[in-house]
């Protein structure tokens, strides 16, 4: 019985760090939605306080729906992104 030792492991040595830029760099704009929807949950609970008569559901349904919002328009950006980049920008043979 013999094992094959010639498996590439160049995925494993790789760390938390350096895989998290390499996947930024694949795909930008999935890091920006990431980005805005931290950003409008804590614009969300920092206004939770001063929401005034607003009921707490309708409050954070509307957080919600901005949130995803904001991350469906960059996986919209980022998919018009890879296609500009795959289809246009390449240049032709």
């Amino acid at each position: 019985m013999s094992t094959s030792t010639d498996v590439s492991l160049s995925s494993y040595d790789e760390d938390q760090g350096s895989k998290l830029i390499r996947k930024a760099r694949e795909a930008p704009f999935v890091p920006i939605g990431m980005a805005g929807f931290a950003a409008i949950v804590a614009y969300g609970l920092y206004k939770l306080k001063s929401r005034g008569n607003t009921k707490m559901s309708v409050h954070l349904i509307h957080m919600r729906v901005a949130a995803q919002g904001f991350v469906v328009g960059a996986m919209t950006l980022g998919m018009g992104y890879s296609m500009y980049k795959e289809f246009w920008a390449k240049p032709k043979p």
